[in-house]
């Protein structure tokens, strides 16, 4: 079966100014740039005029200026010719950096090779992704199961879903018998979805498509319809306007969306911001999770079998993160961090099933667990140091075998249905690109199903993981990659990567932008900061809350270790990062300017006294609490929230913002705001750009399609390399 997880702040990389009336007078005068000839010129850069409104807040004894809340309304014609005007500073000045285009080619071609996802199979036929290189979407393929998959057929296109590929596919979800499909799509990278049904067999669609649907999932019942989740449509902005009260239905196939009938979250006693619900493989349980946050979650269980069961309660309380990942007739298989900070898993019988009658079936450890199931097995994946491993188990909770994995790296989780004889999961690390294994259940045998055609020799680089020191003496993990044989003399331009939130951890993967910034003598680190979730739930809550600033202390440390160790040097480090990385990239330079050249902020959360009273946002107070809270958390917040801690007169790194439009996710109001102030508060002494790029029918990053994505980091890239003073890319 699925397991649910509440849908988190997610990593994501996603556009300027009305002004209002005429240009900046700043002038930026001692810009350099490069003409073909590679002889150093200069670009002016004009800001356009932001004007500042007069809104104060008061918070307990405090009152703050908001000059810039005008821009928070996403509908505006005003805001919208500000978004034009910044994109048209911004693209001016990419323009003029000579090797921008050569990039772009770059990886262009890097991308152009046929990428094929692992197989699986409903009903009749395998289903499998596949792109061809280019195409900006994934295209989902079949074939009859049995026959060769030269036979396949294209089954659903997202390319044909708009002319411009910003319309995205989201999940599948076929009925139990593989006869129907319900799936989800994305207009412009919104987190609003709409679910399509169609006939399995013919494509066709069977009924008017449902709309309106948030953070969901989709879980049939037998053939007959399916649970799935949602929020009220709020007033105002669908982009922008807060949504607090999450619900799950039921959708009877064949019945109007008006009449799906709320199963849970319509009582004010049970506000949830995140529900979910999912049915059991055996249609026999219906298991719903609530959460305030985007930690934590009470859980529910209904007996699908008796049709007036009532909901019978598993956890009463959000102390802990317990999903349900398997049945055995009435006995439940959970994983819970409940009195397990590193997580465990527990069984109990459903007639009974609170925290008092379970008992441990794999018992923690000192690595933190995530558990999977398929082929009538249990599979445990465990971070060692951010590293996995990965472990067979039986349903009575004994060890068969260590999965044997191609190195050190990461892993996809180990499953598929319980009948499967064999098991699709792929392996990657930094320099490894992702190839695709498939396990043998029964002989615990490991080969290649496909390889990664992507043209990149893995040879010519090294990663490495090393441990440095924070400012309080805590040890934090760092994996740094780059080509073989490059001098540690302290000129190497790198950037360092950073999360640190939502108990995300950041594992070995390889990316086709960072083989490209390595191609160019690179270098490119991964910090495991606080705040993620790579050693459970104790590493995660030192980074929330009062205790914010311990990932930023990480990220600093981070790169004092790579200057010091003469990978390179504040002339030549840039940091990176988006969503929760945004904000922890935009107070560290804040915090920190000496240390850095240049700062990359993406589709950050940078307001953070607002944060809250934008769409799902409130439900990340776990990881930050609110200003509303108390003075003290109110005075802690205030004292680190980008857009608040501007300050002039002060030499800030080359900053490229970059957000969009359509991120409904963490609001772009964040980056237009945080923008401003930086643009307002430099002087002309001050040369380093000030810009934001804003991604126009672009969301928080789901979905993308690939043109978007190649232009992206092209303009990063060459904002990045420019920024540090590089004058030709190696060839």
């Amino acid at each position: 079966m699925k397991k649910y997880f509440p849908l988190l702040l997610a990593i994501g990389l996603s556009n300027g100014l009305v002004a209002c009336s005429g240009q900046n007078k700043l002038t930026t005068d001692n810009v350099k740039t490069m003409d073909e000839d590679n002889v150093i010129t200069k670009i002016k850069l004009n800001y356009p005029v932001t004007k500042k409104g007069s809104v104060v807040d008061s918070y307990f004894d405090s009152k703050v200026a908001d000059p810039y809340r005008w821009l928070e309304d996403d509908r505006s014609d005003e805001t919208a010719e500000w978004v034009s005007a910044q994109n048209k500073v911004t693209f001016n000045y990419l323009d003029q950096i000579s090797y921008r285009d050569t990039l772009k080619q770059r990886l262009t071609n890097i991308w152009n090779y046929e990428k094929i996802g692992a197989p699986f199979i409903e009903g009749a036929y395998t289903y499998f992704y596949k792109n061809d290189g280019l195409q900006d979407q994934y295209v989902v393929y079949r074939y009859k199961t049995g026959q060769s998959q030269s036979s396949a057929e294209v089954f659903l296109d997202p390319n044909t879903f708009s002319a411009d590929g910003t319309t995205s596919l989201g999940q599948l979800s076929f009925s139990r018998d593989g006869s129907k499909l319900a799936y989800t799509i994305s207009e412009g990278g919104s987190d609003w979805r709409k679910i399509i049904i169609i006939d399995a067999k013919t494509k066709q669609e069977l009924e008017t498509r449902l709309i309106d649907v948030k953070f969901s999932g989709i879980s049939w019942y037998k053939n007959e319809g399916f649970y799935y989740s949602s929020y009220d449509k709020p007033k105002g902005s669908e982009l922008s306007a807060k949504t607090d009260q999450h619900k799950l239905y039921y959708h009877k196939l064949g019945t109007a969306q008006q009449s799906d009938k709320i199963v849970f979250g319509d009582t004010a006693e049970q506000k949830r911001r995140y529900v979910g619900g999912s049915v059991t493989d055996d249609n026999r349980y219906l298991l719903i999770s609530g959460s305030v946050s985007t930690s934590g979650n009470d859980l529910y269980l209904k007996d699908l079998t008796k049709p007036d069961s009532k909901l019978v309660t598993i956890l009463d309380h959000t102390k802990s993160d317990t999903y349900v990942i398997d049945n055995k007739g009435s006995q439940l298989f959970l994983v819970t961090n409940l009195d397990a900070d590193n997580k465990k898993i527990v069984t109990v019988d459903a007639a009974n099933p609170t925290a008092e009658n379970w008992t441990d079936l794999i018992a923690e450890t000192d690595n933190v667990l995530s558990a999977s199931t398929g082929g009538g097995y249990l599979f445990t994946h465990y971070m060692v140091d951010a590293i996995a491993k990965v472990y067979q188990y039986d349903y009575q909770g004994n060890k068969v075998r260590e999965i044997k994995l191609p190195g050190a790296g990461s892993t996809s989780s180990l499953g598929g249905k319980a009948d499967a004889k064999t098991l699709y999961f792929s392996f990657t690390n930094t320099t490894t690109p992702s190839v695709t294994l498939a396990f043998d259940v029964a002989t615990g045998t490991t080969s290649t199903f496909n390889k990664s055609k992507v043209k990149f020799d893995s040879a010519n680089y090294v990663s490495k993981q090393v441990f440095y020191t924070s400012k309080d003496g805590t040890k934090i993990p760092m994996i740094i990659s780059h080509k073989k044989g490059i001098k540690l003399d302290g000129n190497n331009p790198t950037i360092l990567y950073g999360y640190g939130g939502f108990n995300i951890s950041l594992t070995p993967s390889f990316s086709l932008t960072r083989a490209v910034w390595m191609e160019q003598g690179g270098i490119y680190a991964v910090a495991n900061l606080r705040g993620g979730g790579e050693y459970g739930r104790k590493w995660h809550d030192a980074g929330t809350q009062m205790q914010k600033q311990n990932v930023f202390d990480d990220f600093i440390a981070a790169a004092e270790y790579l200057s010091t160790e003469k990978y390179t040097s504040s002339d030549s480090l840039a940091i990176q990062g988006g969503s929760n990385g945004g904000l922890l990239v935009a107070a560290v330079m804040l915090q920190r300017p000496e240390l850095f050249k240049v700062a990359l902020p993406a589709v950050g959360v940078l307001d953070m006294l607002r944060y809250h009273t934008f769409t799902a946002g409130a439900g990340w107070a776990y990881d930050y609490g609110t200003s509303e809270q108390s003075k003290e958390m109110f005075d802690y917040i205030h004292a680190y929230s980008p857009v608040h801690n501007v300050k002039a007169g002060i030499q800030y790194p080359a900053t490229l913002v970059t957000t969009g439009d359509h991120d409904d996710r963490v609001v772009p109001a964040h980056s237009f705001k945080f923008a401003a102030e930086l643009q307002a508060k430099q002087t002309q002494a001050q040369a380093l750009p000030m810009l934001i790029r804003i991604e126009t029918n672009g969301g928080h990053g789901a979905g993308t399609p690939a043109s978007k994505t190649i232009n992206q980091y092209a303009d990063i890239f060459a904002f990045t390399l420019y920024n540090m003073g590089i004058k030709t890319l190696k060839k």
